[in-house]
């Protein structure tokens, strides 16, 4: 496994690609998170090589792009959004990007579940087949929060069998982005994790939750740093998915206000890459460099 860096979810700021990797540089991340139709400019404004040359140069790894999709756009917006998505697979493929990501809310005010399953089908169906295309995975983000599943009047998918079961439906090249902020508010366990394939899952987050709040009233956007308190079993969550055989990307996603607050880019990329090494260390797994 290598850490891997979101400008976005540490509050750094990075106006582009080449913004991010430096970034990720400086901070010691081994790969980045990237925004794809920034990069298919990049690449439209120089060449592939180039672009590539940027990574090799900073020895930093192109790690995982999120598609960028509202689900809930009206059909003709949704299909200019299919358009966009074979140029920005394009291009990722091309700078050996083959990772991408996708949420997947955990309810709906007007669908019920089984029609919102059918839904879900019909949009992220086409999607899978111009990734695989491109030779691209898909990895599906499940949302585990009560309090978030609460806030819509028909629940949806919200555990790890749940998004393993609708990405089924899609093709083979779809999988799991597994944060274990979710896994632990949807009640998930070791012993499920343990029974993964490494190719099941396409990415990871981690990050850990506030002191004496039950489980099932934790708030989505309200987290800490990885290892931070000890609430979720960061230890117990690597260690599975070493023991598994995963050794793909990484990422933080604390969600932390006082993160924010610092007075430097340059402190908060060293916090999140001091937390990230620390729940490695504590759980005896070894981060592989860029």
């Amino acid at each position: 496994m290598y850490a891997t860096l979101n400008t976005g979810a540490i509050g750094v700021r990075a106006d582009g690609p080449r913004e991010a990797i430096v970034a990720a540089r400086i901070g010691g991340f081994a790969g980045v998170e990237l925004r794809a139709p920034e990069v298919a400019d990049l690449i439209e404004q120089s060449d592939v090589a180039t672009v590539r040359g940027l990574f090799a140069a900073a020895g930093v790894r192109p790690a995982v792009w999120s598609l960028g999709m509202n689900l809930r756009d009206d059909e003709a917006t949704w299909q200019r959004g299919l358009e966009t998505l074979r140029r920005s697979a394009g291009a990722m493929a091309a700078i050996g990007c083959l990772r991408a990501i996708q949420v997947i809310f955990p309810g709906d005010d007007e669908r019920e579940f089984d029609e919102n399953w059918r839904f879900h089908v019909a949009r992220l169906g086409p999607v899978a087949a111009i990734l695989a295309e491109h030779g691209c995975a898909l990895g599906l983000e499940f949302i585990g929060p009560k309090t978030l599943r609460d806030t819509r009047r028909h629940p949806f998918v919200h555990t790890l069998d749940g998004a393993l079961e609708l990405g089924a439906a899609f093709g083979p090249n779809v999988g799991l982005l597994l944060d274990c902020w979710h896994w632990y508010t949807a009640h998930d366990t070791l012993e499920r994790l343990r029974a993964l394939r490494p190719e099941q899952i396409v990415h990871v987050h981690i990050n850990d939750a506030p002191l004496d709040i039950p489980i099932d009233e934790q708030i989505d956007n309200r987290r800490a740093l990885p290892g931070e308190t000890g609430v979720i079993d960061i230890v117990g969550f690597l260690g599975a998915l070493h023991a598994i055989g995963y050794d793909g990307p990484v990422t933080a996603e604390p969600f932390k206000q006082e993160l924010r607050d610092l007075p430097s880019d340059a402190e908060r990329l060293a916090l999140v890459r001091e937390s990230i090494g620390l729940v490695f260390r504590q759980a005896g797994v070894p981060l592989a460099r860029g």
